[in-house]
């Protein structure tokens, strides 16, 4: 067992106590937001993650977890994660890094000899080596190391339990032993079940995240891309991805044309990892990472222009469904959500726009409260003229195409995200378009 301290508490930090406590470890979770603190010392997640709110009830109840505001909770334990956001800075692309230097500097009065501090934020590059000498000045004893999270939202307690690998920057040599050693007995479960580890340098450490989200962006923005091309030609993007998929040196994963990303991660990502090169006199090497973030963009765009088109060619007046609101499936987190910019562009252009999520509506309400919002697919299709899928939750793969056609004014569906089966859709009398498919 391990005592240890989380430092922030949001999707991140919470998710990683509640399961390092469910591994058998002693964990207080530090957040300067005390409202958050109360939600989740009482067993109530602030936000929603399948299964998270079973593994925090179980974790507290064990005694193992613990919830407080007061950084000198951190006294005593040897381990201290660092799970705090790097948000986009305002106006700019580069991270904001104030609540990092934020939670280390808080930290730093309370660490003793040995300690080992772990960072798990997405960091820029050259992050942890400076952090490291601030570490040095305030304990000479205590150690720095990086381990950067791969966490899917709607998977994170299964990513945090059974990580697909573990990845730890370390500090040079003679500390680099003791830390891992320190990191080892945290994972010890993964590890024993054969989790892959790469150990490696703080910069790399530090790279790893970025890189992977920039493939996945790529990837992402790669296929949607195809699908522009096959909007000019009549292609059918779906079945272009599935031939291309094939091909074990592509696979067919990420490759769902749509609406494209969004949320909390690889937006930001990608746009930070292009300042930093930037500032290391790389920003070449990233030059592609601005078209990567222009195609994703352009998707929403083309949203709005295929609801124009499906209305006859305007929207002005027309009653729209969207169903949802979250950036993705099995969350309720709206950050930089497709979704919810397409309604909101929709209802700006002068649409009467009703969402509906099943999870994500109150933060919806919360983020565009001009928009309009019902608590189910057939409330918010009620006399809508237009239907639009832009969040693929499985309560919308499985919605009876007759059984809505019963409550709309018009038989119009517009898939975001190549989720429904357009043979089905047409053969029940409606209209049927996606992004990229004739």
């Amino acid at each position: 067992m391990t005592r240890m301290t989380v430092i922030g508490c949001g999707y991140l930090g919470a998710v990683h106590a509640a399961c390092m406590a469910q591994s058998g470890h002693d964990v207080v979770g530090i957040d300067v937001d005390r409202p958050k603190v109360e939600s989740l010392a009482s067993g109530r997640p602030p936000f929603f993650e399948p299964g998270f709110e079973t593994v925090l009830a179980d974790a507290i109840a064990s005694g193992r977890l613990r919830f407080t505001t007061d950084f000198a909770a951190a006294h005593g334990n040897q381990v201290h994660f660092v799970c705090v956001g790097t948000p986009q800075r305002a106006g700019e692309n580069a991270a904001d890094m104030t609540y990092v230097d934020a939670a280390v500097n808080a930290l730093t009065p309370h660490l003793s000899p040995g300690d080992l501090v772990v960072g798990k934020s997405t960091v820029p590059v050259g992050t942890a080596g400076r952090l490291a000498g601030i570490l040095r000045a305030a304990e000479p004893g205590a150690m720095l190391a990086w381990n950067p999270e791969f966490l899917r939202e709607g998977f994170a307690v299964q990513d945090t339990l059974a990580p697909d690998r573990l990845v730890y920057g370390l500090p040079a040599a003679p500390a680099d032993a003791a830390a891992k050693a320190l990191l080892d007995e945290v994972y010890a479960l993964p590890l024993s079940a054969g989790t892959p580890l790469v150990t490696t340098d703080y910069a790399t450490a530090e790279l790893v995240k970025v890189a992977a989200n920039s493939f996945l962006a790529t990837k992402i923005s790669f296929i949607n891309a195809m699908a522009e091309v096959c909007e000019a030609t009549g292609a059918d993007v779906s079945q272009l991805a599935d031939a291309i998929g094939y091909d074990a040196r592509i696979g067919r994963r990420f490759l769902n044309a749509g609406l494209g990303f969004g949320g909390g991660c690889l937006p930001k990502d990608i746009r930070a990892f292009m300042a930093r090169a930037g500032e290391l006199g790389a920003d070449q090497a990233l030059a592609f990472l601005r078209e990567i973030d222009s195609i994703n963009l352009r998707r929403r765009v083309r949203m709005v222009d295929l609801a124009r088109e499906v209305c006859n060619g305007s929207i002005v007046g027309r009653r729209i469904a969207v169903l949802g609101a979250a950036f993705k499936p099995n969350s309720d987190d709206i950050r930089d959500s497709p979704a919810l910019d397409v309604a909101t562009q929709l209802q700006l252009q002068g649409a009467t726009v009703v969402v509906t999520d099943p999870e994500a509506v109150t933060n919806a309400r919360r983020a565009s409260p001009g928009l309009h919002y019902a608590d189910t697919a057939m409330e918010a299709a009620q006399d809508a003229d237009l239907v639009m899928v832009l969040t693929e939750w499985d309560d919308y793969r499985s919605l009876d195409p007759d059984e809505l056609a019963s409550v709309v004014a018009g038989k119009h569906m517009l898939d975001g995200r190549n989720t429904l089966d357009p043979v089905r859709w047409r053969a029940a009398g409606w209209t049927y378009r996606a992004l990229g498919r004739p």
